[in-house]
């Protein structure tokens, strides 16, 4: 071992045999040849092993690393130099931050995340970056270092990447697992989707679409749910499904396999469900299998006639819902009838008519939908879309107003209860709220009225205290002056014969 280092200009040959000094004594030869190995590993970086050719990269890569390509057919070789933390691995569509370094054989630089002080983020598994970034990036750990030998199938190809990366060109890349979280699906962060096995094609359900589904539910680590069921997307309320998996259903494809996080208010919500023990407002998790489905016909594929027939049905299901307090499933049915019919005109007057009456109780119904789920802007939004139409409309301008008093718009508040009142002088709902508007903002004048003088007493008083303090000051370096003057007075007489 003594000759081994005399003999070696190595770096890495030296550290192995500081190592090996260390283990030597105090292990076994099985333990010791172990320690050797991994400290051969965590010695591996692209800096120590190029340059090289692509035969030499690959006998190093392989003996010393893992081949992770699904075929195990040798175009990328991953030698971790850094374990991650224990747990978990990305999965297809997580959002990944990675820092990274890209080398080509030579051992130039071409790519390095670090040097611009900005990690990466993508959604691994989705096709937005290499291929062996996202095989690599999946078989990682949180925390992970690793070193990848990319072949050109899974790298740049036969074009490579001009004035960077020349044709058919092997490269090396080090990679940093720093973080991974599940794909996002909803703008409030309710439903996250993580996916285990990857669909096939490119269709996805729609609303209206007939599914089959295999489900597995769970609360904490206990299993509460597990089935095979047929339902309408839309319209899983009916097969006791929660909302966050009927929802979920347009973005998976068929075979796909995946788990999705559901805060309460795509779950169970703060009802719970007794029937499967779950408590209320707690967090649950599906494993959802999109065995295979039927879409719906897209309304490009209807005529008006057809449009009409559904539209009928979709209505009263959504009448259904709202009256059952499952609000969230009657906004799905009204937004349907509004995407079939807004653009409609209809073959005469009275089918135009009848469109018209179908488009506005759908948005009056969704103002009103929104309201109860405290979606004030939408609920505003909704009205605009009927009194665009209908200027005088009293359900209308009444449920405007209320969405805008909640949203302490009090002046324009009082402007929609004002008109529904020049429209139905008799609506005592809209003088009542006219009174309420009235007092709140009365009130609102009043607190900001004491905001605003508690704010000047404080200016006041801060401003009299730093007058107090300067005055203080002043005084203190006249009376300093004075008796410095008075002192040297003092000095002078004296310098002088009396």
């Amino acid at each position: 071992m003594r000759m081994l280092r005399r003999e070696s200009k190595n770096k890495t040959q030296t550290v192995l045999w500081d190592v090996g000094v260390q283990v030597y004594h105090s292990h076994s030869v099985p333990t010791c040849l172990v320690l050797l190995c991994d400290a051969l590993k965590a010695t591996m970086t692209t800096d120590q092993f190029l340059p090289m050719d692509d035969n030499s990269a690959t006998a190093v890569f392989d003996a010393n690393g893992v081949d992770v390509t699904p075929r195990k057919d040798r175009g990328v070789f991953k030698v971790v130099k850094r374990q991650g933390l224990d747990g978990d691995r990305p999965m297809i569509g997580d959002k990944v931050t990675v820092h990274y370094t890209g080398k080509l054989l030579s051992g130039k630089k071409f790519d390095c995340s670090r040097e611009r002080k900005e990690p990466f983020c993508f959604n691994v598994g989705k096709g937005q970056v290499l291929k062996a970034w996202d095989i690599g990036v999946m078989s990682m750990q949180r925390g992970e270092v690793c070193t990848l030998l990319c072949k050109p199938d899974y790298a740049y190809g036969p074009t490579g990447n001009p004035d960077k990366i020349p044709p058919n060109s092997s490269v090396v890349f080090e990679m940093e697992l720093l973080n991974f979280e599940g794909e996002i699906l909803t703008t409030d962060g309710g439903i996250v989707r993580r996916i285990k096995v990857k669909g096939e094609g490119y269709s996805n359900p729609n609303d209206g679409a007939s599914v089959d589904v295999h489900l597995e539910g769970r609360c904490g680590d206990r299993l509460f749910d597990c089935r095979d069921v047929s339902f309408v997307v839309g319209e899983g309320e009916d097969k006791g499904i929660p909302l966050g998996v009927d929802r979920a259903m347009d973005k998976m494809q068929r075979g796909e396999c995946c788990l999705l996080y559901l805060k309460p208010k795509y779950g169970f919500g703060s009802e719970g469900k007794s029937e499967y023990k779950v408590g209320p407002d707690k967090d649950i998790v599906y494993e959802v299998t999109l065995k295979d489905f039927k879409r719906a016909k897209e309304s490009w594929e209807m005529d008006v006639n057809e449009k009409l027939d559904v539209v009928s049905v979709v209505k009263n299901k959504g009448n259904q819902y709202f009256k059952a307090g499952r609000h969230h499933q009657a906004v799905i049915q009204y937004q349907r009838i509004i995407s079939w019919l807004e653009f409609e005109c209809g073959t005469g007057i009275e089918q135009h008519k009848r469109i018209q009456d179908y488009v506005l109780t759908a948005h009056l119904n969704l103002a009103l939908c929104f309201l109860r789920l405290k979606e004030f802007s939408q609920a505003v939004e909704s009205c605009n879309k009927v009194i665009e139409q209908d200027e005088s409309n009293e359900k209308a301008l009444y449920r405007r107003g209320e969405a805008r008093l909640l949203r302490n718009e009090y002046s324009l508040a009082m402007a929609d209860f004002q008109k529904v009142l020049e429209v139905n002088p008799s609506n005592r709902a809209a003088r009542g709220q006219l009174s309420s508007c009235q007092s709140k903002m009365k009130e609102h004048q009043e607190q900001e009225k004491k905001i605003y003088a508690n704010m000047f007493q404080k200016f006041a008083d801060r401003d009299s205290k730093t007058g107090r303090t300067r005055r203080r000051k002043d005084e203190s370096m006249r009376s300093s002056m004075n008796g410095e003057v008075g002192i040297k007075r003092r000095r002078r007489s004296q310098d002088y014969p009396s």
